[in-house]
């Protein structure tokens, strides 16, 4: 089969892999229909994460179930299924709480030994507790497809900021960063009823984008330009939540400082910049929250599907280039440069 693999930075090449195989009895084989570019493996391909020559890439991936495991329970050959960014036992005590990040014995797609979510099939350890049925006819459904997609990754770690910055109805909430995840924070901080949501960015297509996703406002400014800009919009006081997507020292500035006395923000940028951004003696003496971490996709997805299902939300909106497998390296190119919000993979 032929797959993605990185060879270092700005070296993105699809090569002849081996074929997934039943490694366990827990595992199924996933032929897969459609995958995507992350912005976080972004950092891989400029090299400022390190992976290893050869290493497989990608952990957004959705279906169809080819081959099944002995002791596989819930699925079937023919089922549509959507795979979280993490696979994860569902048995284990972070399982159950809904933690399947935390899971003992689980991994991201694309680690050293692993399946890349952006080949064409790839092995599933743990199926029971790691993948999501869809309805088989979604499999034929261009416009749902990509919404579906979306759940894996940038809709559900989304939603974990809404949650972890406590969104509840009626309440202003900010958004720090446009790309995908800024994105679904907003539409997720919609979804749960903001009264009033300010979107931090200044690309237009994106903007607009986050004004069709429920944002009542924008602001263009960064640093503290954009501080004073969201203060001023408040009447001086901030927002209640504060969903920070971006990940480096003066987002996380901007968001704590954008937070009204009393506010949380949740986190899921991916840090790379250090926690020079958080300033706890700020957040002490306003009693800020800081909440968040790597989104436990797994718990959220049968929440917010019945939602993606309905054309409540269309998180698939995101995606505003599709390439086939060949045109994957142009495709990181293309997030590179900004060109592209985000690339979906169709196979």
């Amino acid at each position: 089969m032929r797959a993605t693999v990185i060879h270092g930075p700005n070296d993105i090449r699809i090569e002849e892999v081996p074929d997934p195989v039943i490694q366990h009895p827990t595992d199924v084989v996933v032929r897969v229909v459609n995958a995507c570019i992350c912005g976080s493996d972004l950092w891989a391909y400029r090299g400022v994460a390190q992976r290893v020559a050869g290493q497989r890439i990608g952990h957004e991936f959705l279906g169809v179930v080819e081959e099944v495991g002995s002791e596989v329970r819930g699925f079937a050959k023919g089922d549509l299924v959507v795979a979280p960014f993490v696979w994860s036992d569902g048995t284990c005590e972070f399982c159950r709480e809904g933690l399947q990040t935390s899971c003992a014995h689980g991994g991201f797609w694309g680690q050293v030994g692993s399946d890349g979510g952006q080949g064409e099939a790839v092995r599933v350890p743990f199926a029971d507790g790691t993948l999501v049925k869809l309805p088989k006819e979604a499999a034929g459904d261009e416009k749902l497809l990509p919404g579906l997609l979306a759940l894996s990754d940038v809709m559900a770690t989304g939603h974990h900021a809404a949650v972890s910055a406590r969104v509840r109805p009626g309440a202003t909430v900010a958004v720090v960063g446009d790309g995908a995840v800024g994105l679904c924070g907003v539409l997720a901080a919609h979804r749960l009823g903001a009264g009033r949501i300010i979107a931090l960015g200044r690309h237009t297509a994106r903007t607009e984008l986050a004004r069709r996703f429920g944002a009542t406002d924008v602001v263009a400014e960064r640093g503290e330009a954009a501080i004073e800009a969201v203060k001023e919009l408040t009447g001086g006081q901030g927002a209640h939540a504060v969903l920070e997507a971006v990940g480096t020292e003066e987002s996380m500035r901007t968001a704590v400082s954008i937070a009204r006395d009393g506010g949380a923000v949740g986190y899921v940028g991916v840090p790379h910049g250090g926690s020079a951004g958080v300033d706890i003696g700020q957040m002490f003496g306003r009693n800020v929250s800081l909440n968040g971490g790597v989104a436990p996709a797994r718990a959220y997805i049968p929440e917010l599907l019945p939602d993606v299902l309905s054309g409540a939300i269309e998180p698939g909106l995101v995606f505003d280039r599709t390439v086939d497998l060949d045109g994957v390296p142009d495709g990181y190119r293309a997030m590179d440069d900004r060109s592209a919000l985000k690339v979906r993979i169709a196979f």
